[in-house]
């Protein structure tokens, strides 16, 4: 069973790109943006940056997605910001992750294996794409706030980066291979 998150700043492609791999996979996807509150995408259509504290019960959301599949043991592609370790730490532990840099306690479910995709790619490109895009309630101008605020994944975080600058068929057979390649990490 395998949990992927494809993360980056809005426009690196995460859910082309987790569209793409979870139809040739034959897996589920979610996309992050479906449950953000409508208060939220106001916010974010509005050009005001979400805050931690508007982001804390999306992602205890998203965690309840990826709990849900791991128990009935579905392979399943979540296309996420998750642009801070703190982020990174909901979707893995859920809410015992808030507040908390310890391990988990005795009676706490086990934390999520995830192996997270962070698309990367300079903020020229991605800033042209996010011109392009039509009908997404995030505006072009919040970019550089996701570019302030990313913290890149690091150890002992599971995650690979991929440019995006390659094409879409060489992504989604990176991330393909690493996934196939960290199976055994991942079980």
């Amino acid at each position: 069973m395998v949990l992927v998150v494809v993360m980056g700043v809005s426009g690196s492609g995460k859910t082309t790109v987790g569209s793409r791999l979870a139809a040739k996979l034959g897996w589920k996807f979610y996309d992050a943006d479906d449950y953000h509150s409508p208060e939220n995408k106001r916010k974010m259509a509005e050009g005001i940056p979400l805050n931690d504290e508007d982001r804390i019960s999306w992602l205890c959301a998203l965690h309840d997605i990826l709990r849900r599949e791991d128990s009935s043991r579905q392979n399943a592609i979540l296309a996420c910001s998750a642009l801070k370790k703190m982020y990174r730490r909901i979707l893995v532990s859920g809410t015992s992750a808030i507040g908390s840099n310890q391990p988990e306690q005795p009676g706490e479910k086990a934390a999520l294996k995830i192996l997270f995709v962070h698309l990367d790619g300079p903020i020229d490109i991605i800033a042209a794409r996010l011109e392009k895009r039509r009908g997404h309630f995030m505006p072009p101008e919040l970019l550089k706030s996701q570019f302030d605020t990313l913290e890149p994944p690091s150890a002992p975080e599971n995650f690979i980066t991929v440019s995006l600058e390659k094409s879409l068929p060489e992504i989604v057979l990176e991330i393909e291979r690493a996934v196939f390649q960290g199976e055994g990490f991942l079980e």
